[in-house]
C-alpha cells in the first residue's frame, strides 16, 4: 500500500505538515493555566464584570430533536435507537418513561418560534432526526418528504424571524435500522453512512443554513452509550468498544467536513463544526504543582482533548490516552490523520450537567470539578489557539417540581454567561455566540423527566403541551435586550467626608479578663535569694519582709499592651464585652466579683488616659452550650424562656451603671438578640425568649434613665445583627414579599416595639410589626392551630418600651438572597422552619471569603437606608461591627478591599441618602490563633499588624474619601495623630530596648570619663593652689582678713 504514488504523496505531506508545525506552532499551553493566579475577588471585574458583548454577539438557544419532537412514529418516521432504549426493557434498568410525545415539538413547532421571538435571540440550535428523514439510515435512497417539509418550513420561518438557523446533523438518535444491521457506531461502515446523510442534509437545507453541527458531545455517545450502558444503546463494551466508537465518530465528523469544503463551501459559504463537552477541574487543594498541573491536564484530556486533539491540534490523540489505554486505543493512519486535522470552522463547546456531573469519575488524587467556564474557555484557547467560540449548549438543570420559578437556575445562567463575556474581555478568548439550553422542556435521557432544562415550562400533562415562560427566560431575555451586564450607575465611588464625631470603632467580643497582676511586685512580702544552691531556685530570706500595696492598673501589663494595640489602629472607639457569668456567678447580687469589676475599671480608665472611649456590651451571648454565656443558675432555671431572667437582667445592669457608669458614655445591652433566639428549638420558644429579651432592655434602659442619666448621661442601645435581605427571583412578588418579612423578623421585631415606625401618623411602640403578626396568623391557621404563639406587651410593658433605644445600632456583615418556604402544612410537619419561613441563598457570582461570608458592598448601604426609612432620621445609627475572614497573615488584601468597599457605601447612605450614620467598628482586633477577622495576627503570643490597619487609619485620618480639593473639616487630638508613632514604637519594642541600652551604656560611660578627667584636672588644681598659698605667707605678713561684715553698735 505504501509504494501507492498517492500514498506516498500523502505520506510526505504529513511529514512536512509535522515538521511546519513543531517549527512554527509551540505545543499546546493549556497546562499554564493551573500556574496563573486565579482570579482574585477584590480585583474589579474578575469576579463579576459589569460589561457588554461585542456588537453581532450572536444569542441562541437551542432543543435536540429527541428530546423534545415527540411524534415518535408519525409521519413515517422510523424508530431510532433511543426509541428503542426507552420502549425496551434494554434502559429499564436506567430510564422509565419514554419520548414518545415529549414536548410535541414536531407539531408545535409554531410556538416554539414564538417562544424564540419572546427572548429576542439571534439564532436556534436544532438536530435534524436522521430516522425521521430515513427511516432505514441509507441517505442514498429516498427521504420522507414530511420530514423535508417540515424542516424547511422551520428554516423558513426562522430566517422570515431574522432567526439565524444552527442545525447539528446528529444529537445521539441513530436509525435503529443501522444499529441492527451494523452494530451502530462500532462499525467503521457508518462513517460513510454518516457523510452520505450529511451530503443530503447539506444539500437539502444548506441554502438556509449558515452554521452545521455535525454531532453533539461524541464522548457521551461513544462512553455512556457503549461503554457503561446508561444512554442508547445500552451496551456495556468498556474502553475496548467506546475507544472504537469515538474512533469512527471522529472520522465520521471528518468526512462531513471535508464533503461540505470540497462541494458546498463555495456556494453556500458556511461553517461546519463538532460540538463537545467538557467539564473542568482544579488541583488538589489548589495548589499548582507539576505533578498536579499533569493530573488536571490529563483529566481534560480524557474528555475535551480526546476529540479535540485529533480535530484542533495535529491529527492525533493525546499521548496521556495512549499511556492509559495502551493497544487498546486505536490510531489515524497517516492519510486518515491528514484529513481529520482542522477540520473544524470554529470551537462548538457544551458546558452543562451531562459532562459536569460525569466529571468526578475522571478525576484523580483529589482534583476538584467546578464549573468554570471562562478557565475553560481560556484552556481551550491556551491548547488549542485563537480559535473562534460557539457555546453551543450553556445551562444547567432543575428538579421538575419546581415549575415555572427557577430561581437557583438564573443565578447559574447569571454566573456561566458572566464567566464568557470575562473570558472575552479579559483573557481574549473569540466568543461569538451563546446558546441557553435548553429552549423548551423535554425528555433528559436516562433522566426523563425528573429534571428540567428548558426556558419554558411544558405541562407534559396537558395534550396541547403548553409552553409557559419560566424566570430564567425573563432573566435571559433581560441580558440579551442589554446584550450583557451594564455598568451600574450606583457603583461609582463618592468623594466626601464622615461626620467630625463619628465613631471609628473596632469591635471585640467579651475580654478576656486576667484576675492575677503581671508581677508579684507589691503583693508578695518576701524577700528571695537566687540560685544559692546552683539549681537556679528562688528561696525566701527568712526575717526579711517588705510592705505590700493593693494591686494597681499598672500592675495588669496585658491591659496596657492590649490598648496601645488598639490605639494603634487609629480608631477612637472601642467595642467590647463583659462577661455576666463572670462578674454575678450565681445571677444575683448574692456573689459579686469585685476583681473581675475592677479588672474592667481598669480598662476603662486605661482607655480614658489614652483619650479614647469605650462602647461597652453588658450581655454577649455565646449562642451556644452549655449556658448561652448566663450565670449557670440562670440558664438552669430556664434562661431568657422565664421572666426571672429579665429581672435578673435589670439587677445585672444597676450593678453595671454603679460600678463602671462613670468611665462609659454608650452601653449595649445585649448583643444579637436575634441570633440568640436561633438556638431554640421551636417558634414558641424563640417568640417567648425574644419577648423576654426585649424587655430586658428596655427595663436596663428605664433604670439608668430614672436613677443614673443626671450624673452619667450615657446613650444605651441593643444591637442587631443586620445583614440586608435581597429577593432571590426579581420576578416574583413572592420573593419581594419574603425579603421584606425576612427584614421584619430580624430587626422589626426588636425595633417597632421600642420605635414604632415613621411612616405611621401616630408612632405606636410597645408592638411587634403588624405585618409580622398577619403572617403569624396565616401560619397558625395553616398549621391547624388555634392562634400565633407570638406574646403581647401589656400596657405597662408598653409604656416602659416607648422610645427606650438611645441610638440604633446594627452589625453587618453581608447580603443575603431570600426565598420564600411553600406555606403549606407538609412544610412545616416534614422540617422546622424559620419564623420568617425563607429559605437563604446566596450568588455564586458575588466574591466570598474563605468561610463562604459573600462580599456584597452595597448591602451595606441598603440596610441603612431601609432602617433610616422605617424609623426616622432622628436617632443616630451606628454600625457596631463589620468585618470579613482573609487567611492572609500579613497581606490581608481581600479586608483592605471590604473595608474601603463598606465604607464607601456607607458614605453614600450618609450623603446621598441622608441616613444619619455616626460611626462604623471594624470587627475585630486581634486573631486567636489562624488569621481570620483579626486587624493584628497573634502567633507565638506576638502580635503583628496586618496591612489593612493602614487602610483604616487612612481613611479614618481623612475622615472618609475626601476629593484633594476639599480640606479636612475635623480636627484630631493630638492623641490620634501620634498614633502612628505608637504603633511604629509598640512594633520595634525589642529594638527600642535594645537602642536604650546602648544610649543608657554609652551615657554611663561618657559620664565616667567626664568624672575622671575632672578628678584629675581637680588635683592638679589643688596642688598648683597649695603652692601659692605657701609663697604668699613667706612673702605677706599682714594683718588678717576679715570675710565678715563689720557690725557696728
Amino acid at each position: 500500500m505504501l509504494n501507492h504514488p498517492s500514498n506516498l504523496i500523502c505520506l510526505g505531506l504529513l511529514i512536512l505538515l509535522l515538521m511546519w508545525n513543531k517549527a512554527a506552532c509551540s505545543p499546546g499551553d493549556g497546562r499554564s493555566i493551573w500556574q496563573q493566579p486565579k482570579p482574585s475577588p477584590i480585583i474589579k471585574n474578575q469576579t463579576f464584570l459589569h460589561d457588554t458583548f461585542p456588537s453581532g454577539f450572536l444569542w441562541g438557544s437551542g432543543t435536540s430533536a429527541f428530546q423534545t419532537e415527540g411524534a415518535w412514529d408519525q409521519d413515517g418516521k422510523g424508530a431510532s435507537i433511543w426509541d428503542s432504549f426507552t420502549h425496551s426493557s434494554l434502559g429499564g434498568q436506567f430510564v422509565r418513561e419514554t419520548a414518545t410525545v415529549a414536548s410535541d415539538s414536531y407539531n408545535h413547532w409554531e410556538e416554539d418560534v414564538e417562544a424564540l421571538e419572546h427572548l429576542g435571540v439571534k439564532s436556534y440550535s436544532f438536530s435534524l432526526s436522521w430516522p425521521r428523514l430515513f427511516p432505514d439510515g441509507n441517505a442514498t435512497g429516498k427521504p420522507n418528504a414530511a420530514a423535508v417539509a417540515h424542516y424547511s418550513f422551520l428554516l423558513q420561518r426562522l430566517l422570515e424571524n431574522k432567526i439565524e438557523p444552527v442545525v447539528t446533523l446528529y444529537h445521539w438518535d441513530l436509525p435503529q435500522a443501522l444499529q441492527e444491521k451494523y452494530g451502530g457506531w462500532k462499525n467503521d461502515t457508518l462513517v460513510e453512512l454518516f457523510k452520505e446523510y450529511a451530503e443530503f442534509c447539506f444539500h437539502t437545507f444548506g441554502s438556509h443554513v449558515k452554521y452545521w453541527l455535525t454531532m453533539h458531545n461524541p464522548y457521551l455517545v461513544a462512553v455512556q452509550g457503549y461503554g457503561t450502558g446508561v444512554h442508547a444503546p445500552g451496551e456495556k463494551l468498556g474502553p475496548s468498544g467506546f475507544l472504537v466508537v469515538a474512533h469512527n465518530l471522529i472520522r465520521a465528523h471528518a468526512k462531513a467536513w471535508q464533503t461540505y469544503n470540497r462541494h458546498f463551501r463555495p456556494t453556500q459559504k458556511g461553517k461546519v463544526s463538532i460540538v463537545l463537552g467538557s467539564h473542568w477541574v482544579e488541583p488538589q487543594r489548589g495548589q499548582a504543582t507539576a505533578a498536579n498541573v499533569a493530573l488536571c491536564q490529563q483529566s481534560m484530556e480524557a474528555v475535551l482533548g480526546w476529540f479535540a486533539s485529533p480535530i484542533f491540534g495535529e491529527g492525533d490523540y493525546p499521548a496521556s490516552l495512549r499511556i492509559t489505554h495502551g493497544p487498546l486505543m486505536p490510531t489515524f493512519t497517516p492519510e486518515e490523520r491528514i484529513w481529520v486535522q482542522k477540520t473544524a470552522d470554529f470551537f462548538a463547546l457544551s458546558f452543562g450537567p451531562n459532562n459536569i456531573r460525569l466529571g468526578p469519575s475522571l478525576v484523580r488524587y483529589g482534583q476538584t470539578v467546578i464549573p468554570d467556564l471562562r478557565r475553560l474557555l481560556h484552556w481551550i484557547k491556551l491548547e488549542y489557539g485563537n480559535l473562534s467560540v460557539l457555546v453551543a449548549e450553556g445551562g444547567w438543570f432543575t428538579d421538575a417540581r419546581v415549575g415555572t420559578e427557577d430561581t437557583v437556575a438564573i443565578y447559574l445562567m447569571k454566573s456561566f454567561i458572566n464567566q464568557v463575556l470575562q473570558a472575552i474581555k479579559l483573557d481574549g478568548v473569540q466568543v461569538f455566540g451563546y446558546s441557553a439550553w435548553s429552549l423548551v422542556d423535554g425528555f433528559e435521557w436516562n433522566n426523563g423527566y425528573s429534571i428540567r432544562r428548558g426556558l419554558f415550562h411544558v405541562d407534559f400533562s396537558q395534550l396541547n403541551r403548553t409552553r409557559t415562560p419560566k424566570t430564567t427566560a425573563k432573566y435571559y431575555r433581560n441580558i440579551i435586550t442589554d446584550n450583557g451586564f451594564p455598568p451600574d450607575e450606583t457603583a461609582g465611588e463618592v468623594k466626601g467626608h464622615f461626620p467630625c464625631k463619628f465613631h471609628w470603632g473596632v469591635a471585640d467580643s467579651t475580654l478576656q479578663v486576667s484576675l492575677f497582676p503581671f508581677s508579684p511586685q507589691f503583693t508578695d512580702p518576701h524577700v528571695y535569694s537566687w540560685n544559692l544552691t546552683g539549681d537556679g531556685s528562688l528561696r525566701p530570706i527568712p526575717g526579711a519582709k517588705l510592705h505590700t500595696r493593693p494591686v494597681q492598673c499598672s500592675d495588669y501589663l496585658a491591659i496596657r499592651n492590649h490598648l496601645r494595640l488598639f490605639a494603634s489602629t487609629g480608631a477612637t472607639h472601642y467595642r467590647f464585652a463583659l462577661n455576666w457569668s463572670l462578674i454575678l456567678p450565681q445571677g444575683d447580687r448574692s456573689s459579686v466579683s469585685t476583681d473581675t469589676l475592677r479588672y474592667y475599671r481598669c480598662v476603662l480608665t486605661e482607655l480614658q488616659k489614652l483619650g479614647l472611649e469605650a462602647m461597652v456590651i453588658m450581655y454577649y451571648p455565646t449562642h451556644r452550650a452549655p449556658n448561652l454565656g448566663l450565670p449557670t443558675p440562670l440558664h438552669a432555671s430556664g434562661g431568657w424562656l422565664n421572666e426571672t431572667t429579665v429581672e435578673a437582667f435589670q439587677d445585672y445592669a444597676a450593678l453595671c451603671y454603679r460600678e463602671l457608669g462613670t468611665w462609659v458614655r454608650y452601653w449595649i445591652t445585649i448583643n444579637e438578640p436575634n441570633r440568640l433566639i436561633d438556638v431554640y428549638s421551636n417558634a414558641a420558644e424563640r417568640h417567648r425568649a425574644a419577648h423576654h429579651l426585649i424587655l430586658a432592655h428596655a427595663k436596663a434602659w428605664r433604670l439608668h434613665e430614672w436613677e443614673y442619666n443626671g450624673e452619667q448621661k450615657a446613650l444605651i442601645s441593643l444591637a442587631l445583627h443586620a445583614d440586608w435581605a435581597k429577593p432571590a427571583n426579581p420576578f416574583l412578588e413572592s420573593h419581594t414579599a419574603a425579603a421584606e418579612r425576612f427584614l421584619l423578623f430580624e430587626l422589626g421585631r426588636f425595633l417597632d416595639p421600642l420605635l414604632g415606625t415613621s411612616y405611621e401618623k401616630k408612632q405606636r411602640t410597645g408592638k411587634y410589626p403588624d405585618e409580622m403578626k398577619v403572617y403569624l396568623q396565616e401560619r397558625a391557621r395553616m398549621m391547624g392551630l388555634p392562634g400565633s404563639a407570638l406574646p403581647s406587651f401589656t400596657d405597662e410593658e408598653s409604656k416602659e418600651l416607648r422610645g427606650a433605644l438611645s441610638f440604633i445600632t446594627l452589625n453587618h456583615f453581608t447580603t443575603r438572597l431570600v426565598s420564600p418556604l411553600p406555606l403549606t402544612q407538609g412544610t412545616f410537619e416534614n422540617r422546622p422552619a424559620p419564623d420568617h419561613d425563607c429559605l437563604i441563598l446566596s450568588d455564586p457570582t458575588w466574591p466570598s471569603s474563605n468561610l463562604g461570608q459573600a462580599l456584597v458592598p452595597w448591602g451595606l448601604r441598603r440596610t441603612l437606608t431601609w432602617v433610616s426609612m422605617r424609623y426616622g432620621r432622628s436617632l443616630p445609627i451606628i454600625v457596631t461591627g463589620s468585618g470579613i475572614d482573609d487567611q492572609a497573615p500579613v497581606e490581608d488584601k481581600l479586608r483592605q478591599y471590604y473595608l474601603k468597599s463598606y465604607l464607601q457605601e456607607a458614605l453614600k447612605a450618609y450623603h446621598l441618602d441622608r441616613v444619619n450614620l455616626q460611626g462604623f467598628y471594624v470587627w475585630k482586633l486581634q486573631d486567636r490563633h489562624a488569621p481570620q477577622f483579626g486587624l493584628f495576627t497573634s502567633t507565638q503570643h506576638q502580635s503583628k499588624a496586618k496591612a489593612s490597619i493602614n487602610v483604616y487609619r487612612e481613611i479614618i485620618a481623612h475622615s472618609g474619601f475626601p476629593d484633594n480639593s476639599t480640606k479636612q473639616p475635623c480636627e484630631f487630638s493630638e492623641q490620634h495623630q501620634t498614633c502612628s508613632t505608637c504603633e511604629w514604637m509598640h512594633q520595634n519594642k525589642a529594638m527600642l530596648v535594645f537602642g536604650g541600652c546602648i544610649l543608657m551604656t554609652a551615657a554611663v560611660l561618657s559620664a565616667l570619663v567626664i568624672f575622671f578627667v575632672a578628678e584629675g584636672r581637680i588635683k592638679s588644681w589643688n596642688q598648683g593652689k597649695g603652692k601659692n598659698r605657701l609663697y604668699r605667707r613667706r612673702r605677706v605678713k599682714t594683718a588678717p582678713v576679715h570675710f565678715c561684715p563689720l557690725v557696728l553698735y
